[in-house]
């Protein structure tokens, strides 16, 4: 049986959680007064006087005098109120976003912003020990390039593929990878000294577009990002789900052809992952292309290696007219539309953001599956739910690790700042 543990705050605690409800409202208020931020949070005016003074005095603030206008000059009695706003570039977090044969390191502001970035390429074989040694080898040439103060620096988020143990910060599976239980957390904060942070890297999307993207005000949000497999974040009511055993989001790995489907990684059969993918929607494209020399895919591939076709040949195909093309994409989107509607029926989001390929060929791939969706969730579920491209394009997982760090170490951490 379950057993629930409840636990009061001490002063410290609530303090922290104080300062929180002003960091997140600055967060979203392009400036704000002191009576303002004492509406928004309910706290009272004087703790938020004094909780305003130590993030000026610690430069996370600045005060600035609104413009007013000619009408509000002449009624004006007493001394103007004084607006509060972040300043972006007081604190900094660090991203890295670990891929198959690559990985993405950011340097962001307090918004998220990009300030600098650098992608590595690695051999998929590569140790898992030789790849953290590069990613802190490169954080540390990018902080000595920057010339940034290290006090300045909140943390690392790490966004990583597979199944991740955020608790603990180790990497337990990431098949595509061949890595097994890798500490990255622990072994990250050895090399290089600052806090760390790891989740998957999708969940770690989904957190970004909930607190800095398109995701703002969502009170239930899915991303779902598609590459080299399908995955999806989830936070609900500004909490991240990651389930009881962190394994929240495997959407690839939910069955949507369960008699005579293709083999899946995962040893199942039918899966998502199957179907919709990059590598799957190319290999039918190349069949395509073979069994139809005279179609415009074919023409449009004759000057790609056979073995690496680019998508975006194929979403140019597609774009240009070709029936074949548009005809494959139907086929193997409408399995996406099910999975959403799925998805719908179970957690019923209020907007659901898609990434990677699904983003990239957003203009192809969101019209069908959005369809798909609305015509099959249960008595109209689908039906007000809002489907859009991510808003960080390629960046979506560099920012979402680095947002990671930010909600863990900044906005949302159990200390003061």
């Amino acid at each position: 049986m379950l057993t629930q543990h409840f636990s009061g705050r001490n002063l410290n605690r609530v303090k922290a959680h104080n300062l929180q409800a002003i960091l997140m409202s600055l967060l979203h208020e392009n400036q704000i007064s002191r009576a303002g931020l004492a509406k928004r949070t309910s706290l009272s005016s004087a703790t938020v006087t004094n909780l305003a003074n130590e993030l000026l005095a610690q430069g996370i603030i600045t005060e600035i005098k609104p413009q007013a206008t000619e009408i509000e000059r002449k009624r004006a009695v007493g001394r103007p109120r004084r607006m509060l706003r972040l300043v972006p570039n007081a604190r900094y977090a660090l991203g890295v976003h670990i891929g198959v044969g690559l990985f993405r390191i950011a340097l962001t502001n307090l918004h998220a912003d990009i300030i600098d970035n650098r992608i590595v390429e690695f051999e998929r074989a590569t140790p898992a020990a030789e790849v953290l040694e590069k990613i802190a080898l490169e954080i540390e040439d990018l902080l000595l390039e920057m010339a940034i103060d290290r006090s300045r620096i909140l943390g690392i988020g790490v966004g990583a593929s597979g199944l991740v143990n955020h608790d603990q910060g180790i990497n337990v599976i990431a098949p595509r990878l061949g890595w097994n239980n890798i500490y990255i957390q622990a072994e990250l904060q050895a090399r290089l000294g600052f806090p760390v942070r790891v989740d998957n890297n999708v969940r770690a999307m989904a957190i970004a577009e909930a607190f800095f993207g398109a995701g703002r005000g969502a009170g239930v949000l899915a991303f779902v990002y598609g590459r080299i497999g399908v995955g999806a974040g989830f936070v609900v009511n500004g909490q991240v789900f990651r389930g009881s055993g962190a394994g929240a989001g495997e959407i690839g790995h939910t069955i949507v052809v369960p008699q005579g489907g293709q083999e899946c990684r995962c040893g199942q059969n039918g899966c998502l992952e199957t179907l919709v993918t990059e590598p799957v929607i190319i290999r039918r494209s190349v069949e395509l292309a073979q069994q139809h020399p005279e179609s415009l895919l074919a023409k449009y591939m004759e000057n790609e290696s056979a073995a690496a076709p680019s998508i975006e040949t194929v979403f140019a195909a597609a774009r240009d007219g070709d029936e074949l093309t548009l005809k494959m994409l139907d086929d193997q989107i409408c399995y996406l539309g099910i999975a959403l509607a799925n998805l719908v029926n179970v957690l019923n989001p209020g907007m659901i953001l898609l990434g990677g390929v699904f983003a990239q060929g957003d203009d192809l791939v969101r019209p069908i599956a959005s369809k798909v969706m609305r015509e099959t969730a249960f008595s109209g579920l689908g039906d007000d739910v809002i489907i859009e491209p991510t808003s960080f394009g390629w960046r979506a997982g560099v920012v979402g690790a680095a947002a990671l760090a930010l909600m863990d170490f900044f906005y949302q951490t159990t200390e003061t700042v």
